[in-house]
């Protein structure tokens, strides 16, 4: 991909900011919907629980994950993304976006009963390093659940599942996952911190 293409992509989609920023914000929010929801729903959460979410973009799984969880803190790393998701919540007192990335969260260890991410894996930079520090900060028997686009998944399915697996989670299961009405196919995985 040309210069170019990679700064605009990263403006609208890795890293929000400016007009792109918002462009790509609006994109997420619309293409990411039924991902986002769909997670939320396999998280199966009963409003006890303490949920992270790593790059929540503008907030739609965010919304959907503080309407049933005790609390939520969001993680993200573009100023742009965490205005429009604190906007898209300010309704709910429990949900709490602070910046950071997947492999410095800066959260306590064992402080989370389910992490969540939707459609950012492809762009952490370390992959390795971002799942230990999500089985770092999920409490022993917490839950990870994973999904980003299949198709800019760098190893595909098959390498998400075995990070997941050399990052010390258990119970590990990868499958994909296509939206109902558009979008692209999903990897998705859910696995368990011992």
């Amino acid at each position: 991909m040309s210069g170019f293409a990679d700064f605009a992509l990263d403006r609208a989609f890795g890293h929000p900011r400016g007009l792109l920023g918002a462009l790509g914000g609006a994109l997420m929010a619309r293409g990411n919907a039924a991902a986002e929801q769909q997670v939320v729903r396999s998280a199966r959460l009963t409003g006890a629980e303490r949920v992270l979410v790593i790059g929540p973009g503008p907030g739609v799984g965010l919304l959907a994950a503080g309407e049933r969880a005790s609390r939520v803190v969001a993680i993200e790393p573009s100023a742009r993304m965490r205005r429009t998701a604190e906007r898209r919540c300010a309704a709910l007192s429990n949900v709490t976006v602070l910046d950071g990335t997947a492999e410095a969260t800066g959260q306590p260890d064992s402080s989370f009963d389910i992490a969540l991410s939707v459609n950012n894996i492809q762009l952490w930079p370390d992959r390795a390093a971002a799942l230990a520090e999500l089985h770092r900060v999920l409490r022993p028997g917490g839950v990870l659940l994973l999904s980003t686009h299949e198709r800019w998944l760098p190893g595909g399915r098959a390498g998400l599942h075995a990070d997941v697996q050399t990052a010390g989670f258990a119970e590990a299961q990868t499958w994909a996952w296509k939206p109902p009405s558009r979008g692209t196919t999903q990897a998705q995985t859910r696995a368990i911190r011992p």
